[in-house]
């Protein structure tokens, strides 16, 4: 047996092992998210919203994100992802919203442009980490109860009603 196809095999390993070391990963793990966005609040309740306009895809825009905490008159982070058919990334757009920018969330197909926008809300410290791809994706997620006062009013209003009942019979 000859040994070139041996040395063959040995350098082309050799190449798509160098070739591997150069790919970079295109997304963040929780592990650099809290290494980049320290948590040390500015007011009770702060929290942190990834936030880009119209960057190309989600590793632009969590990559060049501003570290700032989100103004005071904000509670979620919003994002909205326009997507080809084929699922590439066309534009992405996250930033610190109030509760009537995210009652309208969910996928809408533009089928004359091929494109599909999706849009998503989160509660929470640099939750819109990923994107909203599809329907299943591009929801409304809360944390606490979007109304407080009117949960506690009829709660209370359950208790009036028992208590009367109960003295009534």
């Amino acid at each position: 047996m000859e040994s070139w196809p041996v040395l063959a095999w040995a350098l082309l390993l050799s190449l798509f092992a160098d070739c591997l070391k150069v790919i970079q990963a295109r997304d963040f793990t929780v592990k650099d998210i809290v290494y980049l966005h320290p948590s040390t609040t500015p007011y009770p309740g702060g929290f942190k919203c990834f936030t880009c306009e119209q960057a190309v895809d989600n590793y632009e825009c969590n990559q060049w994100a501003p570290d700032i905490y989100c103004p005071k008159d904000t509670r979620y982070c919003y994002t909205q992802h326009i997507l080809e058919a084929n699922g590439n990334s066309v534009l992405v757009t996250k930033r610190c919203v109030a509760l009537e920018h995210c009652l309208s969330t969910g996928c809408v197909d533009l089928p004359h442009e091929g494109r599909k926008v999706c849009t998503s809300c989160c509660e929470g410290n640099i939750c819109n980490l990923p994107l909203p791809r599809n329907a299943s994706d591009a929801i409304f997620a809360t944390t606490t109860p979007i109304n407080h006062t009117q949960r506690h009013f009829q709660s209370a209003s359950v208790t009036m009603l028992c208590l009367l009942f109960i003295f009534a019979t």
